[in-house]
């Protein structure tokens, strides 16, 4: 069994992690499947780099806001191709699929990449919904294409002032909602929150008092289709009502299943440490579960109901609609209005947090949602910090096969077309990135499992490609008076990295590293050794 171990890199307001393989399963993974299939799958998956935001959910703190971020295990994002080429057979796989032809038709497309092989109508159900066989490992052919400058508008002219990336801003929203993540509609019903149940209950040895909330969405658009967001807001009972900050984590609201012995479930998990709602309440902060799937189904069967159905009366999606992961970034936009008027919460101090699939709407949501003080993203992949123009792991061919083609907008699928390239988006993640500048975020992945063969691990996502969007992303930080990463090399794994001096001259105290079990104390971090493993808030 591997030790866990990572490393960390921030400068400024940027942070970077890679972390070893980590063979355990978590205590517990927060799955909202919308199918059988994607139940058994994320069952079967070992959440690698989940492993290390529950393990440094302590280790990083808002530069701007005195803040605090957390984290919570979700999808995993180390796909496993199945040992044969059974096609589904759900209903729901088989009306994704239905829904996805019906858009490549509309766009007038005939024929999709899958990772580096044509897909067209003609292959299996398996190969049109599934992981692709031949992705790229050979990181020699991963940069086909030059990341865009952020920097720079469309047009070329550069960004010189923070009066100009303004107007940049405004420019690349427009691109992303066009072509990438589709718009929200301009008139959205009135949501009416109410207080379903409060718990009162011990986590780990800490009373606390659990609200369970919902937010009903005023469906007179369309009665038959009806849309309760589902939050939990959870936090520490004797300082209940004393407005602390937050870590809103996508997951489910619902209990965990459980499974009898020899359920297929696998050995049984095994921890170290407090586990990560232990880590969170003992510091005196809110934990903020907000259930994406009673936001939008995460499956193309699901575009007819859920938000996007609803504003669409039931209907299909237009070229510019948008997907799940904006839908469900946008819910969590919504629950935090509701956060401020929660007096247990002070909502100017409210982080988001998502892996995986919910890595990707977790950096939507802070990119479109300024109020948002910090991201963690983990292992988010093609779709989130990984570049789309990157040819390693996960493509943005894949995120529009039958199976995932549900979070991005229609219009997102062109470029998957045999006929276009990833060069053609007008837009790619270091701009993303940016759009958070000059908020804290936290980027991280585990590293890569080495051996051939059908499940590369982590590397699936792309780290590597994630850091380099990370770098870009730097030119617009330090054009708004912050550090950035600092550094244009990827930090060894295992490796000690220097950390940079904090702008502020207000420390308060500092949040080590996990990795080094120091104890939180009042410093100011230098650039001295006994500095070099502290992140201060």
């Amino acid at each position: 069994m591997l030790a866990e171990r990572k490393d960390m890199l921030e400068m400024g307001n940027v942070s970077f992690a890679l972390q070893q393989p980590f063979s355990r399963f978590p205590k517990r993974a927060n799955i909202a499947p919308a199918t059988e299939r994607q139940a058994a799958a994320s069952r079967k998956h070992a959440m690698t780099a989940s492993t290390l935001f529950k393990r440094l959910l302590l280790s990083i703190a808002l530069a701007a806001t005195g803040g605090a971020v957390g984290a919570q295990t979700a999808a995993p994002a180390t796909p496993m191709r199945a040992s044969g080429p059974t096609p589904p057979t759900n209903p729901t796989d088989i009306a994704s699929l239905q829904i996805h032809d019906k858009e490549m038709a509309m766009l007038g497309l005939t024929k999709l990449r899958n990772c580096n092989s044509p897909l067209d109508p003609s292959d299996s159900l398996w190969q049109r919904y599934s992981y692709c066989d031949d992705a790229n490992w050979d990181e020699a052919l991963a940069n086909p294409y030059p990341l865009p400058d952020p920097l720079a508008f469309a047009n070329g002219r550069p960004v010189k002032t923070a009066a100009d990336w303004k107007k940049r801003r405004t420019e690349l929203f427009e691109l992303f909602d066009r072509e990438v993540y589709g718009r929200v509609p301009k008139r959205m019903p009135r949501i009416t929150w109410h207080l379903d149940d409060t718990v009162h209950e011990t986590i780990s040895g800490i009373a606390v008092i659990t609200k369970k909330i919902t937010g009903h969405l005023d469906n007179r658009i369309d009665p038959a289709i009806i849309v309760d967001i589902k939050m939990n807001v959870t936090v520490p009972e004797d300082i209940a009502g004393k407005h602390i900050p937050a870590i809103m984590s996508f997951g489910s609201t619902a209990p965990p299943r459980a499974f009898p012995p020899g359920a297929g479930r696998g050995p049984a998990p095994v921890t170290q440490g407090p586990d990560y709602r232990q880590q969170i309440l003992s510091r005196g902060w809110g934990l903020v579960i907000i259930d994406n799937a009673s936001i939008q189904a995460d499956n193309g069967a699901g575009l007819t109901a859920g938000v996007i159905g609803l504003m669409n009366k039931g209907g299909s999606r237009k070229p510019d609609d948008w997907g799940a992961l904006r839908a469900w970034a946008w819910g969590a936009s919504r629950g935090l209005d509701y956060l401020a008027t929660d007096p247990d919460i002070n909502a100017r101090k409210v982080g988001i947090f998502g892996h995986s699939r919910n890595g990707k709407a977790a950096l939507v949501a802070e990119a479109y949602d300024p109020r948002f003080a910090i991201g963690f993203i983990s292992s988010s992949g093609a779709a989130g910090a990984a570049p789309y123009r990157r040819n390693y792991g996960e493509s943005i061919a894949n995120v529009e096969t039958a199976g995932e083609f549900h979070w991005m907008a229609p219009n997102f699928m062109k470029y998957a077309s045999v006929d276009s390239s990833p060069d053609k988006v007008p837009v790619d993640t270091p701009e993303l990135l940016a759009l958070v500048a000059p908020r804290p975020i936290f980027i991280g992945g585990g590293t890569f499992i080495p051996p051939p063969g059908p499940n590369r691990g982590d590397a699936w996502v792309d780290p590597p490609g994630s850091f380099l969007a990370a770098r870009e992303a730097s030119k617009v930080y330090r054009l708004l008076g912050k550090t950035g990463l600092g550094t244009t090399t990827i930090p060894p794994v295992m490796t000690e990295v220097m950390i940079v001096k904090s702008p502020s001259d207000n420390m308060t105290a500092a949040i080590p590293l996990i990795l080094t079990g120091l104890t939180s104390s009042s410093s100011r971090l230098g650039n001295s050794k006994r500095d070099r493993n502290r992140i201060l808030p």
